[in-house]
């Protein structure tokens, strides 16, 4: 029955993923003191999720599960859903290590590539419930995953640099950062089969109610908890607020006229 969709969902959920190891090349022509064009890519992707997930995602999650139980019922429980995903994502980023900052990166070369690993593993989990999202999202519609799996991909492109520039300062070697970058992001397409399989046999508009809702917030806390705070870690200008505006406005315009 899934099974065109599955694989199309699937497709998009790799897709996004191997967004780091195109951070991972980048690295190798972006200068170590550059960080404008970090801050920006990292703060538009946190408005793109910004945009969606207020905008698309959790309307969707309190319309479908209004449906089954009720208006106020079904908005109480997207909204208890929604905030249970902050959580969730808020226990895993206090459990792993924090992301590589710029105070991080001149530190000793040793340092530097054990922090480019620990990274590279801090990164693998934040990635596992993003193509769990991406994934499910597809199965529902694709016309949606395709905006999420953008926003993902644009902000695992600085994820990618953020392992492979440490690690690659630290060795010299190119192919083990690229490896070490593109092993991260392939926690996505993990996560979509995992969540299929454990979930195939489950899909219906309240499943999909509270799995919109659960990722909405997994999309909120990454926005407003990693990518943002670690833009301005790279940029202390306002290249913040200007990438969010731009994220917003991109997205409103394209899921209008898309």
């Amino acid at each position: 029955m899934f099974s065109n969709q599955v694989l199309t969902a699937f497709l998009i959920s790799v897709a996004a993923g191997l967004a780091t190891s195109i951070g991972g090349i980048l690295t190798f022509f972006v200068k170590r003191d550059n960080m404008k064009m970090l801050a920006l890519g990292l703060s538009f992707s946190a408005g793109v999720m910004l945009y969606i997930s207020f905008m698309d995602i959790l309307p969707d999650a309190i319309n479908w599960l209004g449906g089954a139980f009720g208006e106020k019922k079904g908005s109480l429980l997207a909204v208890s859903i929604f905030l249970a995903g902050i959580l969730l994502v808020a226990l895993v980023d206090y459990l792993m290590p924090d992301h590589v900052t710029k105070d991080m990166i001149t530190d000793h070369r040793r340092k530097l590539k054990r922090v480019g690993i620990l990274a590279a593993i801090a990164i693998a989990f934040h990635n596992f419930p993003e193509g769990l999202a991406t994934f499910m999202t597809g199965l529902k519609s694709i016309s949606l995953s395709i905006p999420i799996a953008i926003a993902i991909a644009l902000h695992n492109i600085p994820e990618g640099i953020s392992v492979a520039l440490p690690i690659y300062n630290a060795t010299g070697k190119k192919r083990k950062a690229f490896f070490w970058a593109s092993l991260s992001g392939m926690a996505e397409p993990l996560g979509a089969i995992l969540g299929f399989l454990i979930l195939k046999d489950y899909l219906n508009d309240v499943t999909f109610g509270i799995l919109f809702a659960l990722i909405a917030g997994i999309m909120i806390y990454l926005s407003l908890d990693e990518l943002l705070p670690l833009a301005n870690e790279y940029d202390e200008s306002h290249h913040g607020i200007i990438g969010v505006s731009l994220g917003i406005m991109v997205m409103a315009f394209a899921m209008i006229y898309i």
